[in-house]
């Protein structure tokens, strides 16, 4: 007899594993569709790509200082994404070189060096797969508090500073105009950017981590326009595909961080379609 739906939405549920693993891409899911929209809006996709691969010198000497333990890796990582994300931001801030220079500089280095640490040792190289493709189904209990913790506090600096990122998004002459401090504003969005990066890592890994904060503000842009409701939107997708993306995962057998993005683009192409289908 073929399954219930209720029976294959509650099976995978029996295990821990894909509980915390579900908590996880909920959390990933909306943290980076609200902070995608910024990374939307201003333009800012290489940045992301460049984050998410400049962790990798963080997390090869994270794992060789701790012993191959994974706890260290977190905050090396972090630690080296805001090194990365402030050392843009002075490239940049600096006038002579424009943004994207300025992280094509950097995120070529950090990730070269990241690749050297790794090749050097290759008793280690394996075990950081996961990072780079995502392991979201060895999401410990405690790996949860954090991206939970972390999640919190940059939706809270959302909440705080939405109106001067707002205003620096969109015109950047008037914040200052308005006297407005746009150097730091601009650094404490990279900050918020990087730690979004870092706490999305171990679900989707570096190599899909830029999908995840593209993909559903894109989907979400072609419904709405006004940030609010995109934000929103955005969440709400990246939450969704993060479920179903698992579910396919835990199903067909397939690495669950790619479910999630292959999800998250057919979500997308799906929404271009209708658009144009309501509009012709």
């Amino acid at each position: 007899m073929m399954a219930t739906i209720g029976e294959l939405l509650w099976t995978p549920l029996q295990y821990p594993f894909m509980v915390r693993g579900l908590w996880a891409v909920i959390l990933v899911g909306m943290l980076c569709g609200v902070v995608g929209c910024f990374v939307v809006l201003r333009g800012m996709a290489f940045f992301g790509d460049a984050m998410s691969h400049s962790v990798l010198p963080g997390l090869a000497i994270g794992y060789l200082v701790g012993g191959g333990a994974r706890g260290p890796l977190f905050w090396w990582a972090l630690g080296t994404a805001i090194i990365v994300a402030l050392s843009i931001g002075a490239v940049t801030r600096s006038g002579r070189f424009r943004e994207d220079t300025a992280i094509g500089i950097i995120f070529a280095g950090m990730f070269a060096l990241g690749v050297a640490l790794i090749s050097m040792g290759g008793s280690y190289s394996m075990d950081l797969v996961h990072f780079l493709f995502g392991d979201v189904l060895g999401v410990s209990r405690t790996d949860l508090g954090w991206t939970g913790f972390f999640a919190l506090m940059v939706l809270a600096a959302l909440v705080l500073f939405y109106k001067e990122w707002l205003l620096l998004s969109f015109d950047e002459t008037l914040a200052r105009t308005l006297r407005l401090p746009t150097g730091a504003l601009y650094y404490s969005l990279l900050i918020v950017i990087a730690v979004t990066v870092v706490a999305a890592l171990q679900t989707v890994g570096v190599a899909l981590m830029l999908a995840m904060l593209i993909t559903p503000p894109a989907t979400a842009s072609i419904w709405t326009r006004r940030l609010p409701a995109m934000m929103a939107a955005a969440a709400l997708i990246g939450a969704t595909s993060g479920v179903i993306g698992l579910y396919l995962s835990f199903y067909a057998g397939i690495a669950s961080g790619a479910a999630i993005v292959l999800v998250c683009t057919a979500g997308f192409l799906l929404s271009l379609l209708l658009k144009r289908l309501l509009k012709g």
